[in-house]
């Protein structure tokens, strides 16, 4: 059985690529202090950082109001959150936080660069429009560690970020991110060292007990609970759709949006439709001794 944090633990993996303080810097070298430390960069929500792969594909819908802020969750963090979990995610109701078509267009054009998205999104060339249709729209609702990737020299290079709550993503149906709207960044599970050091500027509210890490299920997922920052209340979005069939959920969680710290106190995962478990992701990570390390989305 799989650790449930599912945190790849490599030591040496190059980090470096598109940027994540939003002052244009790249940040390639050790955070400051810190021999052989591994940066994470803070990405605030609007703000693309170099080497992005495309322009942003965020949509104004999904600026319309920023999700319930949790309470706190008075530990160093990062925690981690089933990615089935209510509120982990938000949004408006019948309003894509993403342009999706956009963003197809944008990363087909160059086959350069869609062979090196690709690659970092563990998918193959050709299915990257019918991939990206296949993901859910919404904004994180907490600040969420992940390994991002930035487009440089014609190949995706990996890098640690946390994304700003509020941030627009692309969720697959194991309810983990897995594109960054305002970069078109693939997006991919975190990798977490004990000397991690975190570069670039905090915004308002940034702690890092707060800070969650996103465990993709087991098995699929068909909808997201998800907060409707418009009004605070529960909505229910299908994955895989743009939210044009959004709804009610017919058992909506027995406490309001913002009721459950997610950073310290996950909710359990909501009951959901067993479906045969997902393969495995292609093995495209070199490991210091020349062999492969399979990356989970």
């Amino acid at each position: 059985m799989r650790s449930p944090m599912r945190l790849l633990l490599a030591a040496g993996l190059l980090v470096a690529g598109c940027g994540g303080n939003g002052d244009g810097g790249t940040g390639e070298a050790a955070g400051p202090g810190r021999a052989g430390s591994r940066e994470v960069r803070l990405q605030p929500a609007g703000a693309p950082g170099p080497h992005p792969f495309t322009a942003s594909t965020v949509l104004p819908s999904s600026r319309a109001a920023a999700p319930p802020a949790p309470r706190s969750g008075g530990g160093r963090g990062p925690r981690t959150v089933p990615g089935s979990a209510p509120g982990l995610y938000a949004g408006v109701r019948s309003a894509p936080s993403c342009d999706v078509e956009r963003q197809v267009a944008l990363l087909t054009a160059d086959d350069l660069k869609a062979r090196a998205f690709a690659q970092a999104a563990g998918i193959g060339p050709a299915g990257i429009g019918s991939w990206l249709r296949g993901l859910t729209p919404v904004t994180l609702s907490a600040d969420t560690r992940v390994t991002g990737h930035g487009y440089r020299g014609a190949a995706a290079v990996p890098f640690q970020s946390v994304l700003q709550a509020g941030t627009a993503v692309l969720v697959d149906q194991y309810g983990a991110p897995r594109v960054r709207c305002a970069c078109g960044n693939p997006l991919r599970s975190p990798v977490v060292t004990p000397g991690d050091a975190v570069t670039g500027r905090p915004w308002g509210g940034y702690d890092p007990g707060r800070v969650v890490i996103v465990d993709p299920t087991e098995q699929v997922v068909h909808s997201l609970i998800i907060v409707d920052v418009r009004n605070n209340t529960w909505l229910e979005r299908l994955t895989g759709t743009g939210a044009d069939r959004d709804g009610l959920p017919e058992v909506p969680p027995p406490y309001a949006p913002g009721e459950r710290d997610l950073a310290s106190a996950p909710a359990p995962s909501r009951p959901r439709e067993q479906r045969p478990p997902r393969p495995p992701a292609p093995a495209d990570c070199p490991t210091e001794t020349g062999g492969t390390r399979t990356v989970p989305p």
